[in-house]
C-alpha cells in the first residue's frame, strides 16, 4: 500500500514520540531507586537516542520532498459539486477533464433589458417577426435570447408556451425579469401572501357553518347541514397601448431603451393599481373583476386629529375581529401624501405621534404600509370642500389571485387609435399612426382577483388626518379636460380590458 508524504511524516513523528516517552521512563525508573543506569538500560537508552536522530533526519528529508511537490503541483479543476466531492475523497480527475473545464458565460446586462429590446425590435419592425429577428441580431453579443425568441416564434407560432418549443423558455425568462421590475411599481407586487389560484378552476367555498350543542347521556346528537358553493376565477386580460414616435424606437442607445422600459412599466402598473384599489370599479362578467374595495365594509373618517385617527383605526380592527379574522399578515394601503401627513402628526411636546410611517411607507400600528399615488383621492375645490383620500386595510391571505406571470407584446404602425383612457366603440376621432409617424406597442397580461371573504378588506373614506393637506391636480395635457371636468392624467395612454 502506497502512503502519501504527509502520512509518512505523521508515522515517523509518532515513532519519535514513542521513543522519547520510553527514554523518559528509563530515567524515571533509575531515579526512583537512586541508582545510575545499568548496562541493559544504557544500551536501550543509547539505541533510542540514535533512533531519534535517524527519525529526525528522515523527517527532514520527507519535508524537503513535500516542499518540492507543492511547488510543482498544478491545480485540479472541477466543474461541479459532485466532482469536487470526489476529488476531496481521493478520486483522481482525468487530465483531459482538467484541461477542458466547462465555463458558463452570462450577459452582464440589467434585468428587463432583454424584454425591452424585444419590444423595441417589434416596434422597429412594425410587427414583422422576421424583420424583428434581423434587428435583434445587432444585440446578439449582449442579449442573444431576443433573436432566438423572435426566430422561434415564426416556426412555433406562439411565444407564451415554454412547452411548445425549447427555445421559447428564453421568452419566459425575459418576461420574468420584466415582471420583477414591474412588481415594486404596483400595489399587488408590494404585498406578500395572496392566495394564488389557477385560472378556470372551481374552488369550493363554505356558505354556512355547522352547529354544535351539549349532549346528555343517551341523548341524540344534533346534525346540521353544511352549505357549499364554488368560486371560479376566469381569464381576464388587461391590455395597454403605448404610442411612441418612430424616431425614438429607431435609437439603439441605453437612454432610448430606458424610456421604452419606463413607459411599459407605467402603462401596466398605473392601470392595474387603479383597477385593484378603486372602490368604484365594479365587476363586468367576462371582462374584468371588481376591485378589492368594491362593496367592502367602510367607515367615514371621524376627523383630522391623531385621536380621531386612533379611533378610526380601532374601529377597522374591531371589524376584522368581529368577523373572526386575524389581522396577522395584513397591510395598509394609502396615498403617499396621506402617509406623509400622518407621519407629521405630533403631540404637545413636538414628538411624532406615529414615527414609523413616512411617504415611502413604513409601519403603522404594527402593520406594513404600501403607498401608491393611484389610491383614489378627492381633490379640494375650496375651503368648504377639503381634499380627502382613503385608508385601506387588506388581508392578502383572503384575496384570491390568478396571474399567469407573463406579458404578451405586439406592435403596429398601420393602425388608427383612439387616444383615450376610456375608449368607446364607434369613436369619431381617430389618430393614424402611419400619418403621424408613430408606432404603437400593445401589452397584454392575464390576471384576475376576488375577495375570498367580504370582510377581508375594510377602509376609511374621507380621510384628511393632519389637516387640510393639498393633493395637486395632475397637469392638463394640451389644455384638455376629461368628461367629468378633471384634468386628463395622460392623454397618450390607452388602457382597457378585454375578456
Amino acid at each position: 500500500m502506497k502512503f502519501t508524504i504527509q502520512e509518512q511524516i505523521a508515522a515517523f513523528e509518532a515513532r519519535r514520540a514513542s521513543a522519547n516517552a520510553r527514554m523518559v521512563e528509563i530515567m524515571e525508573a533509575a531515579a526512583e531507586v537512586g541508582a545510575t543506569l545499568d548496562t541493559a538500560q544504557q544500551e536501550e537508552f543509547d539505541t533510542l537516542t540514535d533512533e531519534i536522530k535517524a527519525i529526525d533526519s528522515h523527517i527532514g528529508r520527507l519535508k524537503t520532498i513535500e516542499a518540492q511537490v507543492i511547488r510543482a503541483a498544478s491545480p485540479i479543476i472541477v466543474t461541479d459539486p459532485a466532482s469536487a466531492s470526489a476529488v476531496r475523497g481521493g478520486v483522481v480527475v482525468p487530465q483531459q477533464q482538467q484541461r477542458n473545464p466547462v465555463i458558463t458565460v452570462q450577459q452582464n446586462v440589467a434585468k428587463g433589458v432583454a424584454f425591452t429590446r424585444y419590444a423595441i425590435a417589434l416596434m422597429r419592425a412594425k410587427g414583422d417577426l422576421m424583420q424583428a429577428a434581423e434587428i435583434a441580431r445587432g444585440w446578439h453579443d449582449s442579449t442573444p435570447q431576443v433573436e432566438l425568441v423572435l426566430r422561434a416564434a415564426v416556426a412555433a407560432g406562439t411565444t407564451t408556451d415554454p412547452a411548445w418549443a425549447a427555445p421559447l423558455v428564453d421568452y419566459t425568462n425575459m418576461t420574468g425579469e420584466f415582471i420583477e421590475l414591474l412588481r415594486p411599481e404596483t400595489i399587488m407586487g408590494q404585498i406578500q401572501g395572496f392566495r394564488r389560484v389557477p385560472f378556470n378552476i372551481k374552488m369550493p367555498s363554505q356558505l354556512s357553518g355547522s352547529s354544535a350543542q351539549w349532549v346528555g347521556e343517551g341523548k341524540p346528537k344534533p346534525v346540521s347541514a353544511l352549505s357549499f358553493g364554488t368560486v371560479t376565477l376566469g381569464f381576464s386580460k388587461a391590455a395597454g397601448i403605448v404610442v411612441m414616435t418612430d424616431e425614438l424606437v429607431r435609437f439603439s442607445n441605453p437612454s432610448a431603451e430606458a424610456i421604452v422600459q419606463r413607459d411599459m412599466i407605467a402603462t401596466i402598473a398605473q392601470f392595474l393599481d387603479v383597477q385593484f384599489i378603486d372602490p368604484t370599479v365594479a365587476a363586468v362578467a367576462g371582462v374584468h373583476p371588481a376591485s378589492i374595495t368594491n362593496g367592502a365594509p367602510n367607515i367615514p373618517a371621524s376627523g383630522p386629529t391623531a385621536d380621531d385617527l386612533r379611533q378610526d383605526i380601532g374601529t377597522l380592527f374591531a371589524m376584522f375581529v368581529q368577523a373572526n379574522m386575524s389581522i396577522r399578515g395584513a397591510y395598509w394601503i394609502m396615498d403617499p401624501v396621506m402617509a406623509l401627513s400622518i407621519g407629521m402628526l405630533s403631540n404637545a411636546l413636538g414628538q411624532a405621534e406615529f414615527p414609523g410611517i413616512n411617504m415611502n411607507g413604513g409601519v403603522f400600528f404594527g402593520l406594513p404600509v404600501v403607498v401608491s399615488s393611484n389610491v383614489p383621492h378627492h381633490t379640494s375645490t375650496g375651503e368648504s370642500d377639503p381634499a380627502t383620500t382613503m385608508l385601506v386595510l387588506v388581508l392578502p391571505s383572503e384575496i384570491l389571485l390568478a396571474d399567469d406571470g407573463g406579458v404578451t407584446l405586439d406592435a403596429s404602425r398601420e393602425a388608427s387609435l383612439q387616444l383615450d383612457d376610456a375608449p368607446t366603440a364607434g369613436a369619431a376621432t381617430l389618430v393614424s399612426l402611419w400619418q403621424n409617424n408613430m408606432v404603437a406597442l400593445r401589452a397584454e397580461r392575464f390576471i384576475n382577483w376576488q375577495r375570498r371573504r367580504n370582510q377581508a378588506v375594510a377602509y376609511i373614506t374621507g380621510a384628511r388626518y393632519g389637516g387640510n393637506f393639498i393633493i395637486p391636480k395632475p397637469p392638463v395635457t394640451d389644455g384638455e379636460e376629461g368628461t367629468n371636468g378633471e384634468p386628463v392624467r395622460d392623454a397618450g395612454l390607452v388602457t382597457t380590458t378585454r375578456s
